[in-house]
């Protein structure tokens, strides 16, 4: 038995403690009469209770003769594990939290939400989470101990770190059908989902609105060894908290696909806090989603990859902020970006994109009209690796230094590719194109051109820093020069 009063089979109204309301126009519906009236037990999804030996199915759990769910006969005849009905979920927060209990309790299932219902979680869910820390803390744990079997216990779930749904422990699909789950104005701090290990949660066609975390991922959490695919999903106007950690909409710390979504208004607040949209700590691939007006503290204003392997594709970052990489920030890290935008964000460092002691691959990219007050007005790299390919770095700008890209004890890579139109507009500012320090810059086959600096030179400037430029490439009409004024000599290019 779950605590709050949620029983594999049944659900007891008012014992629950949830106050819960969901309409299909997003209206709130009467909640649960107060503790203290008299209880009404229904069976999961609410079916009326029948005479002994003729008790209804609760909606959309079909079964077999035998009792037991009953699976696709043409998933059985191709050779293809059977799939379950899916369960049909009214519009009612207290049936959709009732059909994730009875899921888990079956080792997973497949949920069809009501078309267009807001189901309203007014209160965390109350249940005893099974997390013992997870494989990462165990290992860590182990790791750490002098002799093995000496290791600590791993942490347990801090108090605080709620879920307004039942924590996800097996593999569970929700077809959104354009339906929202949303945290009711003025409710206490939960976020939606929290995927443990072992756990498979796929959420479709979906908006998630709302969500605030005391601690890391503000909608959705997936621990190390759990999965998530998000298809068409909405997470918007979430917030996490957590001083270090973030993810104001989505924390990923195991396997992450999300593809065709969008994460819009979001805020990782914490006074470290990162990944405004999203924060990545494990393995992540995404295609086609868009990151809208979010804000982290620290960095990584619409994504932050940080310890972790993440690859994107054909997407956009948007009016993003944070302290560093405005639209999207690589840390200690492995990302590639192919094919996508990076458009007027804004940062102290890395108006666009900032990559730190990381693996920063770009190919195919837009990245344009993004601010850095500080430097790196396109994108900034400290201690990184940075190819680009096939990219265009334009209408940037910065008040210090670099104003299309700035690179800093960098190996800094740039093929086939336009740098031009930036500018650094500061007092002393100069390298409006780009600013190389103590590592090194090579340019083949492309432009940097039309760049405006306040001091020499405007082109390219380069401090205690290696400048490679092939025959190809092209440094010309940068303003007050292309590479005069530079510390050291670049070959290649002229005033």
């Amino acid at each position: 038995m779950l605590a709050g009063g949620l029983v594999a089979g049944s659900l007891v109204a008012g014992a629950a403690g949830l106050t819960v309301a969901a309409s299909a126009a997003d209206r709130d519906q009467p909640a649960p009469p107060p503790s203290g009236q008299a209880l009404v037990e229904t069976d999961v999804l609410g079916a009326d209770r029948a005479p002994e030996g003729k008790r209804e199915q609760a909606p959309g759990w079909d079964r077999d003769e035998d009792g037991d769910q009953a699976t696709d006969p043409e998933s059985a005849r191709n050779g293809r594990p059977p799939s379950r009905a899916a369960v049909q979920v009214p519009c009612d927060s207290a049936r959709l939290i009732a059909a994730l209990v009875q899921a888990n309790a079956k080792g997973g299932a497949t949920l069809r939400l009501a078309q267009g219902c807001t189901y309203r979680l007014t209160h965390a869910f109350r249940q005893v989470d099974e997390y013992d820390g997870g494989i990462r803390d165990a290992r860590e744990a182990a790791d750490a101990a002098e002799t093995p079997g000496d290791a600590e216990a791993p942490p347990t779930n801090p108090a605080d770190d709620t879920a307004g749904l039942p924590v996800i422990y097996h593999g569970i699909t929700i077809e959104g059908s354009g339906a929202t789950i949303a945290r009711a104005a003025g409710a206490k701090n939960f976020r939606f989902f929290t995927v443990r290990d072992g756990g498979e949660l796929t959420l479709r066609e979906l908006t998630l609105r709302n969500g605030r975390s005391a601690a890391d991922g503000g909608s959705v959490h997936i621990v190390h060894g759990a999965t998530a695919v998000l298809e068409r999903v909405t997470v918007a106007d979430s917030t996490s908290l957590s001083a270090e950690g973030g993810g104001g909409g989505i924390f990923n710390d195991g396997n992450l696909q999300i593809t065709d979504s969008t994460l819009v208004g979001n805020r990782a607040a914490g006074t470290q806090g990162k990944g405004g949209g999203l924060l990545n700590g494990g393995v992540m691939v995404m295609h086609r989603t868009e990151f809208r007006h979010n804000n982290a503290n620290s960095y990584g204003g619409g994504l932050a990859n940080y310890r972790a392997a993440g690859d994107v594709y054909s997407s956009t970052f948007v009016q993003n902020t944070a302290e560093q990489g405005g639209g999207l920030a690589s840390f200690s890290a492995r990302t590639k970006v192919v094919d996508s935008l990076v458009a007027e964000n804004s940062a102290q460092i890395g108006g666009g994109l900032a990559n730190s002691d990381a693996v920063l691959v770009l190919r195919q990219l837009t990245v344009r009209d993004n601010l850095a007050a500080v430097s790196g007005g396109g994108i900034s790299t400290v201690q990184g690796l940075l190819p680009m390919d096939d990219s265009v770095v334009s209408g940037n700008t910065t008040r210090g230094r670099g104003g299309g890209i700035y690179a800093e004890k960098s190996n800094l890579l740039v093929r086939t590719s336009d740098v031009t139109g930036n500018a650094a507009v500061g007092r002393q500012s100069r390298g409006a194109g780009l600013f190389v320090a103590a590592g090194s810059a090579k340019l083949y086959d492309s432009r940097v051109t039309g760049n405006r600096a306040t001091v020499k030179g405007g082109g390219i400037h380069a401090e205690r820093a290696q400048v490679h430029i092939d025959e190809e490439s092209v440094v010309i009409e940068n303003d007050p020069t292309n590479c005069l004024g530079s510390k050291v000599p670049i070959s290649h290019c002229f005033r």
